[in-house]
């Protein structure tokens, strides 16, 4: 509420009448307040503001001008309703509904006062218990509210709409649905029934859409409808829905096109919510939508139409499979004959449409298709037929995208299996033959739809595997196929990389001897110095292996597949083949994550079992992973060796395999492999140059270390928390130690003394490396909670190296150093004892302090009576962080000394103090409130216009937002009063009338989306005080000059309608347009196509041969024109320099000032691009310029050999005319017979 105030107070020097008085009222009412010493808490100004509108009212002040009282009255009350406590608008009911339901008459002719209440009942009706509810008072303002529902003027009908809706989300507690669901549900039938006859009653409102028409009253009631549905009862859904289908027959295409889109929420509403309350009507809904089909050529009312059929086919199959199924083949066959429509979004309804139809086709539809036999018309056999005819189809040209689509639906959903105790799937057994003539369109050079054959065939190796994929369609990649003129099928093997239900046996006996036959093939061809196709043989490899990872997702047969051959050729691979290395890790890690997933859902019921997607059941998941677990040891012997074998860049995913493989190790498993790594890590720490290889055995501490027992984790925390650990001249050694110990006290499995702790990380600080500050900070943010609240002294000792840390080149660094300093502040304001005589530095009888946040700030606060300037700035920059941090708890008397304190460093000399104090008073200004800033205003604006003219550091920019928050905050008189002088006043006034230049600047460019896009501040980071701190919220541009926003130059329009789908047309071969129709399509235009050989007339030829004549003695135009503009170039370079737009001169000083952009050099640019243009660019410029230009006053009296006078704007002063002519010339620059300018 506070910030919604604080955006009214500044307008109370508004020009505008609308704006100056809510804003006079607001100052009036607070004003009050101060005098009674009242706080400002939502209740008081709702009490003030009903004292003010009864006061109103009783001396009959309720004109609705802009600059009355009354609008302002319900302006303010409508923002600060919503902050009111719920009991206080209960206790206050009767008195508000006195105030202001007689109001409701007057306002209807007033548009913005009108809002303004509905916002402010808004806020009552959601206060409002059951019982009230039932008030008379309350039931008509709802009914009045109903009526604004279909109100002309957009806003009103909005805000009315938005409020039933809102209160119809949230009933009264405990009940689940409001009590006024029903009375809307009566308002909107028979408000539908009206629109449905015509005999809609007119607003009551008078303005310009008054007279508005019944349709689009109608338009207005399904749009209030669309979002309130949700919240009516069942049982008032049913005979709305018989109102909806009648409203197409009006005519009206928008009309029509609302009620099936609202029909089609409502059907999909039922699926998904699980409701009933559409499902009895389907059978008659989808009777009477087929009735009514509109025309094909109708593209408003179809795409609708079509989409309300698949809805409410998918719904009636949710409630009753069965009777859908009856009526499958009925739908199917309407909406596929809009599939022929030359309408794109019609046809990508057809496609959502149908491809809801598929999810429709039940069991016993497949298994009588099955039944039938190829050559059987059951109704499955006939929509694949068709699909399949409609390939070669001319009439289904232009919907190939659309069709592919459905067919990859078709598959998708016909993924079951036919016999539970078989894996054959429906589409194995239906769709092959129409899969494999979609592989052969995809290999034709003229198909243009490859993306979405694609994505068929990806579902189809998704559905049935590469076992089946492959049988119907071979690869064909290897020598003897391409001897034997078969076509190849590569792109099938990047499909492999997804879950499938093929087993892991058939990459053993399909791929691997492949891959081995490939990669014999690549070896021969490198060492015969083909190096092109031993490329093309390794892609080839590398692909067949990214394909390993398909067959890992949980197949069924890793006892027989997973064997000890295999396994050893999996462990060479990882050691000898580094391409291959990255895919046959990802098969590793989804071996086991894959049985994990389903092995989790032992417990759970499994849905859908008899489709193909989960090829096993959580038993047999059960049964591979403790199969599995048999092989971590030798794999983790494996994993180990590859980890120190490659470089630090690539162990990551290595790291991954580990972390998942030790998830489902034994505990006698890990703790061998734990042994082994930390006498490794023992061993390299003996040695004295080897800090690769320790800094890897703490790699992989830290993969194990969530699996460790207790025991374990004690003797490692030990062994890193030593000397020769943490001081290791090796960086990547010490930051790994640090983070080990903190992922060590994360597991909480530490039970060490936090002080001891503290104390010897303190004795090792001195061979501190830079690159481990961060893991030392975050080790000691977990240390920090673990201290006793009795041995808080040690937190003094602690802060700065904290605050010093703030300072820190490593962005992540100073992060963690914040995050120190914030919990040592958090650990502080929970209470305990400071001992002062155990402090570093203090008096051994210091007396003992209570911990608190206070207590805190002033331990911080002591570094600003440091040494150096940079401990000075490091020190304001943490206080900053700790006001923005606990702003709510530090006591008022805290923050005034604090802000007075920093205030004095404005004066300093030090540039690195003044950037960070300016940092506090941005932050301040933000964040304090406005009673605790206000007294300091006379002090901190002088101070802040002292280095409102300095430009280093960007400390103009930095004051100038600066002013403007605080301007925003305070107002403008109170910033200007406390300016002082007149010169320093200037600075203000400046960046006064700069704001209200960028917001008229803005005003005009309002419409242009990209403009407001460019004009928007900083994005966000997602810290609250990094926003607040560095974030800009100024209007205007840090330059002194206004940046002028280049509107994005937009290149001409295509004229024309869009050429659509072509048949390509190929000059040596004879077309069938019978068959093979959908690879001779394009989208492409005639005359951009290239033709082979259109270049060759540019080279000159021999007569005999016919070859290309090429003289190496003649030069190219390439060649004359770049050598012409390397001398145009390098004559004009420095001219252009000095006197183009773009160039610039340098000062005296040497900075760099760049030359405006004036009209006068702006046209000189022009002339220089107008020489240098070619011959025939001149032509084309002449063609452009249809409009003849005006002959000059005089002109044919101008001397013809001479250069003519002395001009003066373009005339020719002493040249002779006529009187006649000199009085034709008309206009405001009008030439008088004397030659002189009127």
């Amino acid at each position: 509420m506070e910030e919604a105030l604080a955006k009214i107070r500044p307008h109370t020097t508004s020009n505008l009448a609308h704006q100056k008085a809510p804003a006079n009222l607001l100052q009036a009412l607070e004003s009050t307040f101060q005098e009674k010493h009242t706080d400002r808490t939502p209740t008081a100004y709702f009490a003030a503001l009903i004292t003010t509108l009864d006061g109103c009212i009783q001396k009959d002040e309720a004109s609705l001008g802009d600059g009355d009282v009354l609008p302002a009255e319900l302006y303010l009350l409508a923002l600060v309703a919503p902050f009111v406590p719920p009991p206080v608008i209960q206790t206050n009911l009767n008195t508000l509904l006195s105030l202001t339901a007689p109001l409701f008459p007057a306002l209807m002719t007033h548009a913005p006062p009108l809002r303004s209440q509905l916002t402010l009942y808004n806020a009552v009706f959601r206060a409002l218990d059951k019982s009230q509810l039932d008030v008379s008072a309350v039931r008509q303002s709802f009914a009045s509210i109903l009526q604004l529902c279909l109100d002309p003027r957009p806003k009103v009908r909005k805000k009315a709409a938005d409020i039933v809706k809102d209160v119809l989300s949230f009933p009264p507690s405990p009940l689940i649905r409001h009590p006024y669901a029903q009375r809307v549900a009566e308002w909107a039938h028979i408000a539908l029934q009206q629109a449905s006859s015509g005999a809609l009653p007119k607003s009551k409102s008078s303005g310009k859409g008054s007279d508005t028409s019944a349709a689009e009253t109608a338009i207005h009631l399904l749009a209030f409808l669309r979002p309130v549905l949700p919240n009516l009862p069942l049982d008032a859904i049913p005979p709305i829905t018989t109102t909806l289908l009648t409203l197409p027959r009006l005519g009206n295409p928008y009309l029509s096109q609302a009620a099936y889109s609202i029909l089609s929420d409502l059907f999909t509403a039922s699926t998904t919510t699980g409701t009933a309350s559409a499902i009895e009507q389907i059978p008659a809904v989808l009777n009477a939508v087929l009735e009514s089909p509109p025309a094909k050529a109708d593209n408003s009312i179809s795409p609708s139409w079509i989409r309300v059929l698949g809805d409410a086919m998918f719904a009636y199959h949710v409630a009753d499979a069965s009777a859908c199924a009856a009526e499958f083949n009925k739908v199917w066959k309407t909406v596929w004959s809009y599939f022929e429509t030359k309408h794109p979004p019609t046809r990508k309804a057809v496609a959502e449409s149908l491809a809801l139809l598929t999810r429709c086709i039940t069991s016993s539809i497949v298994k009588d298709s099955i039944s039938d036999g190829e050559a059987g018309k059951s109704p499955l056999r006939s929509i694949i037929s068709q699909i399949t005819k409609a390939l070669d189809s001319l009439a289904f040209a232009s919907a190939m995208q659309e069709l592919l689509s459905v067919i990859s639906a078709l598959i998708s959903n016909l993924g079951v299996r036919v016999d539970p105790a078989k894996s054959t799937t429906a589409t194995e057994a239906l769709l092959m033959p129409l899969v494999s003539k979609i592989a052969d369109l995809r290999i034709h050079k003229g198909f243009e739809h490859k993306e979405a054959a694609d994505a068929v065939l990806s579902t189809a190796m998704r559905v049935v595997g590469p076992a089946v994929l492959l049988a119907a369609i071979p690869l064909n990649l290897e020598p003897s196929d391409r001897q034997a003129g078969k076509e190849p099928h590569m792109f099938l093997l990047p499909m492999l990389n997804q879950p499938h239900p093929s087993l892991l046996g058939h990459f053993v006996s399909y791929f691997v001897p492949m891959s081995e036959r490939m990669f014999n093939l690549q070896q021969k061809a490198d060492s015969e110095g083909r190096q092109s196709e031993a490329k093309v043989w390794s892609v080839l490899v590398t692909q067949i292996w990214t394909g390993f990872a398909g067959y890992c997702h949980a197949p069924s047969d890793i006892k027989t597949a997973l064997t000890p051959a295999f396994s050893q050729l999996l462990s060479q691979l990882l050691y000898s083949q580094p391409d291959l290395r990255p895919p046959v890790l990802r098969g590793l890690k989804a071996l086991i994550e894959s049985n994990k997933i389903i092995a989790s859902q032992l417990d759970t019921d499994m849905e859908e079992s008899s489709r193909s997607d989960n090829a096993i059941t959580p038993e047999q998941a059960s049964q591979n992973l403790t199969f599995l677990k048999t092989q971590v040891e030798s794999w983790f012997a494996v994993f180990f060796n590859v980890f120190g074998s490659v470089d630090r860049d690539n162990r990551g995913m290595v790291g991954d395999v580990i972390g998942v493989w030790a998830g489902l190790a034994e505990k006698q498993d890990i703790a061998k492999a734990y042994r082994k790594v930390v006498d490794l890590f023992r061993q390299s720490l003996q040695q004295s140059d080897n800090g690769n290889t320790t800094a890897m055995m703490q790699d992989l501490l830290i993969l194990l270390l969530p699996f460790l027992d207790a025991q374990d984790v004690a003797a490692l925390f030990s062994t890193c928390l030593a000397q020769e650990v943490l001081c290791h001249k090796d960086n990547g050694v010490q930051k790994r130690s640090y983070k080990i110990l903190a992922k060590l006290l994360e597991n909480g499995k530490v039970e060490e003394d936090a002080l001891q702790t503290f104390q010897r990380l303190d004795e090792l600080s001195v061979g501190l490396a830079p690159a481990a500050k961060k893991d030392r900070f975050i080790l000691l943010s977990l240390l920090i909670l673990r201290v006793p609240s009795e041995s808080l002294h040690i937190i003094p000792s602690l802060i700065p190296e904290a605050v010093l840390g703030t300072k820190e080149p490593s962005e992540k660094a100073r992060s963690a150093a914040f995050e120190l300093i914030v919990a040592m502040g958090q650990k502080m304001s929970q209470g305990g004892i400071v001992k002062r005589s155990m402090v570093d530095g203090m008096d051994e009888d210091g007396a003992e302090a209570q911990a608190s946040i206070n207590e805190y700030m002033t331990m911080v606060a002591g570094g600003l009576a440091g040494a150096s300037p940079h401990m000075i700035s490091a020190t304001v920059t943490a206080v900053s962080r700790l006001v923005f941090e606990f702003r709510e708890s530090i006591d008022t008397q805290m923050q005034t000394e604090i802000f007075t304190t920093l205030l004095v460093f404005l004066s300093s000399a030090n540039r690195e103090i003044i950037k960070s104090t300016l940092g506090y008073i941005k932050l301040a200004i933000h964040t304090l409130p406005i009673e605790l800033l206000r007294p300091h205003l006379k002090e901190l604006v002088p101070a802040l216009l002292a280095w409102s003219h300095d430009h280093k550091n960007h400390f103009k920019a930095k004051v100038r937002h600066i002013f403007e928050r605080m301007i925003r905050r305070f107002g403008w008189n109170d910033v200007y009063q406390a300016a002082g002088e007149d010169q320093a006043a200037k600075v203000l006034v400046n960046i006064k009338k700069r704001k209200e230049r960028a917001k008229r600047k803005r005003a005009r460019e309002d419409d242009d989306e990209e403009v407001e896009e460019a004009t928007k501040g900083k994005v966000p980071t997602g810290d609250a005080f990094e926003d607040v701190l560095y974030g800009s919220e100024s209007e205007l541009d840090d330059s002194d000059e206004d940046e002028q926003i280049s509107r994005p130059m937009t290149g001409p329009k295509r004229k024309g309608v869009e050429q659509g789908v072509r048949l390509r047309v190929d000059d040596d071969e004879p077309m069938d347009l019978l068959q093979g129709v959908a690879s001779r399509l394009t989208n492409a235009q005639a005359n951009r196509r290239r033709k082979p050989g259109q270049d060759a007339g540019r080279f000159k030829t021999d007569t005999d041969t016919g070859k290309i004549v090429i003289n190496e003695d003649e030069e190219s135009d390439i060649e004359v024109s770049s050598r012409k503009a390397a001398k145009d170039v390098a004559g004009s370079a420095y001219r252009e320099s000095m006197t183009s737009v773009d160039g610039f001169t340098r000062g005296p000083n040497g900075r760099i000032k760049f030359n405006k952009d004036t009209k006068k050099r702006r046209r000189e640019n022009e002339d220089e691009d107008g020489d240098v243009e070619m011959a025939d660019g001149a032509a084309t410029a002449t063609k452009k310029n249809k409009r003849p230009t005006e002959p000059k006053l005089g002109h044919e009296f101008k001397a013809k050999k001479a250069g003519g006078d002395v001009k003066k704007g373009g005339v020719d002063p002493y040249a002779y005319m006529s009187l006649s002519q000199a009085a034709k010339k008309k206009g405001r620059n009008r030439t008088g017979i004397a030659g002189k300018h009127r």
